[in-house]
């Protein structure tokens, strides 16, 4: 198939789902499939590049910070990516288009398709979903939400990236969705041995937002500071100054280790020196941090919310609780730092769950998705 994806976010930009049509387009080039992908430059990228056979078009959209598209940004993404889609599909002519994200990239794949009739299949990741992220579009939905139904209506498929995801978008737009889970490698993503380390590290991986909630997690972690740990905070954005703030009032600074913006590469090798993965998310569709740690093998303590659930054995890999539950993520806390055979049988057990989100899965189900559609055409 010759394949044309848009997204906004694609790495080094963005985040999880970025990460998300990263891993689904290389793997679909390595199963021979013709893959172009349409995104936002930032930070003066090249403009043209190709990775392990994927063509890589990056457009200028006004997009400022790597971390973060404001509505502007997004605009400017739907303007660029449909002109320069337009004429890439009229030249070229794509068997399909694979949008991540309803907005802003669904947009484009609307227009492209009213004047090509190339058919488009819509990933949506949650944030792209009225009320999925309240505090980050909620704003934008209350005058952008009558014009989204035709995006959903007129795609060929949609898939949902979990079953939250799929539940919330069903209450605003009555069609077909299927649930395909963000995937990883769990071939390359394999941690070796399982060990515990001394002292035991935490690790937080994404944007320093709201959404996120970083200064609730370490105002968490000062319940359990008299225990032995360190916590390396992998990521960027505009809560920066604050936790860095919060950090020294508690007296932890010698406890804390702020990486900045780093590569997929690196995000892995943080991971393998730690063994708990700690997020307090206010939200979440399917967090791709979280899939990775799971085949990195690190014990899950997370936000009950969204497809955070569908990632823990409750009391077998991980603990779940509502957001802002304090109490309850520093008795978890606490539980695995002082209990070490605890914390090792937790670390086994997510490496283990971790199959059901294989990559090589994923890219199959998504690919018969894409056959499927060609094939009506």
């Amino acid at each position: 198939m010759q394949i044309l994806v848009l997204t906004h976010e694609y790495p080094p930009i963005g985040g999880g789902g970025g990460r998300v049509a990263q891993d689904l387009c290389l793997s679909l080039a390595k199963r021979g499939h013709s893959v172009t992908i349409l995104t936002a430059n930032c930070d003066q990228l090249p403009e043209h590049e190709t990775q392990d056979g994927v063509q890589i078009i990056r457009l200028i959209s006004g997009r400022k910070e790597p971390f973060r598209a404001n509505f502007k940004a997004m605009l400017g993404y739907i303007w660029a990516s449909f002109w320069f889609g337009l004429k890439l599909v009229r030249r070229s002519r794509p068997d399909v288009m694979h949008v991540h994200f309803a907005v802003p990239a669904g947009v484009s794949a609307f227009l492209i398709n009213l004047f090509t009739g190339v058919p488009y299949v819509l990933t949506a990741h949650l944030g792209d979903v009225p009320g999925g992220v309240p505090e980050k579009t909620g704003k934008w939905f209350r005058w952008i939400f009558p014009f989204t139904p035709p995006i959903w209506r007129k795609a060929a498929a949609i898939a949902a990236v979990s079953k939250f995801t799929r539940s919330l978008a069903l209450k605003k737009y009555p069609v077909p969705i299927e649930v395909i889970p963000n995937g990883v490698d769990t071939d390359s993503l394999d941690p070796g041995q399982i060990i515990v380390h001394h002292p035991p590290k935490i690790v937080f991986s994404g944007r320093f937002m709201p959404q996120k909630d970083p200064i609730f997690m370490i105002q968490c972690l000062a319940q359990v500071k008299d225990l032995p740990w360190t916590c390396t905070l992998i990521g960027d954005g505009p809560l920066r100054d604050q936790m860095t703030a919060e950090i020294e009032e508690l007296e932890m600074n010698d406890r804390f280790t702020f990486t900045g913006w780093v590569d997929p590469e690196q995000v892995i090798e943080e991971y393998r020196a730690a063994d708990i993965m700690f997020m307090p998310s206010l939200s979440e569709g399917m967090p791709v941090v979280g899939v990775q740690a799971l085949s990195m093998g690190l014990a899950l303590v997370l936000s009950h919310v969204g497809g955070c659930v569908e990632l823990v054995d409750e009391g077998q890999n991980g603990y779940l609780f509502e957001p802002k539950e304090i109490d309850g993520f520093s008795f978890a806390l606490r539980k695995l730092l002082t209990d070490q055979d605890l914390l090792l049988d937790f670390r086994k057990a997510s490496r283990k769950k971790a199959q059901y989100f294989s990559l090589q899965n994923i890219t199959l189900q998504y690919e018969a998705l894409l056959q499927t559609v060609v094939a009506r055409e």
